[in-house]
């Protein structure tokens, strides 16, 4: 190589190397920009003595309180009521005007699974390989820096139950605050519930959205499902017998020790019925297999989906099952259904007395619109007061966590919105946002665009 020739190779690999670290440099700073925003570094903003004054606070739980004081101490409320003393010292916020509403919760999440789910395959950890996967743990998988979390919990949205998907036996949903600098800081109760894919028995709308086909068949398809059952079946007396054995043996060493086994292993508070498992079912059929199955089983189910739950609202009035409903803007099942027919569900299932809640059903993007779901749910014959229920203190119950969220009573966390409408109108503006008593920056991806680009011409 002449020596004119190594000088152009030499300015040539060092341009290279430059503009790879600017590369690498400006990547980082874009994974910054688009992630969630908590406070600089990446710190979590502190738990502080906090007041809210002179704002008219919707309870939830109890009547709406004019004028009122809400007192924020450590995490949870401290206080609230008419004539609540502030503490010495407290952070004071003037909501005259204002309301405070109770964070919203959605029950039927895959939040912080999924980032970009086409053509981006390393930001989508949603299943495991194969069909039984009792011992995977969506807490382990979410990521808290995602976009999604920081644009959910501006519109309101403070805790999702975030699932995964796949299979039969999908894994262990996680019950979350949308803040957070680890999995660990976000979980509220990390092993929420164990979700259950129930054998579909004929063509309907997939998990999130769309259009599946089934087996053209009926025979087969029903040969199937029983197939499936059946496997489900033993597994879950594998666990309980696991259990049991599990049980001797801490209780008398002499025995033989079990081999331990993971699958088993998570499995057990399950099928002992001290914790809930959610069954993904949607058709009529469907919810009355499930909860057929669930009672041979002696599980505490819970049905995720719920489009035909108004066709059996007897049946899980009677059974006390719970509902979370994920497809309230969905398009009917079936062509000759009426249009409105999944707007008015959870009217139908309130008149009927069947415990339920309002659930997106998405991967993450769109549960910023969860109070729309609710809005429209109320437009087609749910209460007022139901509707602001379904999203905050329903899910709440429903996910065995009323004594920790849903409403704003002193003792419980400090999940509370600030806004200057109603919490169901679109047209409201979150104005203070707490999680965990902390006091969140209401900025996010979709706030960092619009302020780029608002002044463009």
């Amino acid at each position: 190589m002449t020596t004119t020739g190594k000088h152009k190779f030499e300015r040539l690999t060092l341009t290279i190397l430059v503009c790879l670290i600017c590369v690498i440099c400006g990547g980082t700073a874009l994974a910054q920009q688009i992630g969630n925003p908590t406070t600089q570094d990446g710190v979590l903003p502190p738990r502080g003595v906090y007041a809210i004054r002179n704002a008219h606070i919707v309870t939830v739980s109890g009547p709406d309180i004019d004028n009122g004081t809400v007192v924020i101490r450590d995490g949870k409320i401290e206080a609230v009521g008419a004539s609540v003393d502030v503490p010495s010292g407290a952070q004071t916020i003037d909501a005259r005007g204002l309301s405070v509403y109770p964070g919203m919760i959605d029950a039927g999440t895959n939040m912080g699974l999924v980032e970009v789910p086409q053509g981006a395959n390393g930001t989508v950890d949603l299943a495991e390989v194969g069909e039984f996967n009792p011992n995977a743990k969506a807490i382990i998988a979410v990521n808290p820096h995602s976009a999604h979390i920081a644009v959910t919990r501006v519109e309101g949205v403070t805790n999702t139950v975030t699932a995964p998907t796949g299979g039969l036996i999908s894994g262990q949903a996680a019950l979350i605050n949308l803040l957070g600098t680890s999995p660990k800081e976000m979980a509220v109760v990390p092993y929420a519930a164990l979700v259950i894919n129930y054998p579909r028995v004929s063509g309907g709308r997939a998990e999130f959205g769309g259009f599946q086909q089934q087996p053209g068949n009926l025979s087969e398809t029903l040969e199937a499902n029983a197939r499936e059952l059946d496997q489900l079946r033993k597994m879950l007396r594998d666990a309980e017998a696991y259990g049991r054995a599990r049980d001797a043996y801490a209780k008398d060493r002499s025995l033989p020790r079990p081999d331990q086994n993971v699958v088993l292993d998570a499995l057990v508070p399950y099928v002992r019925g001290e914790q809930p498992v959610m069954f993904r079912a949607d058709r009529e059929a469907e919810i009355r297999g499930a909860i057929r199955f669930a009672e041979e089983m002696k599980l505490k189910p819970i049905i995720l989906g719920g489009d035909d739950a108004w066709k059996v609202a007897s049946l899980l009035k009677e059974k006390n099952v719970p509902v979370i409903l994920t497809g309230v803007l969905s398009l009917p099942l079936r062509e000759d259904d009426f249009y409105d027919t999944l707007y008015e569900n959870p009217a139908k299932l309130q008149q009927a007395g069947v415990r339920f809640c309002i659930s997106t059903g998405d991967a993450g993007p769109e549960v910023r619109n969860l109070p729309l779901y609710a809005g429209m749910a109320a437009a087609y014959g749910l209460s007022k007061a139901d509707a602001l229920k379904s999203v905050t203190l329903y899910p709440a119950q429903i996910m065995n966590v009323a004594d920790r969220l849903g409403s704003i009573e002193p003792g419980k966390m400090a999940n509370l919105v600030v806004t200057d409408g109603d919490l169901l109108e679109i047209r409201t503006h979150i104005r203070y946002l707490f999680i965990d008593g902390r006091s969140v920056v209401l900025t996010s991806r979709h706030t960092e665009l619009n302020d780029a680009f608002k002044n463009r011409k």
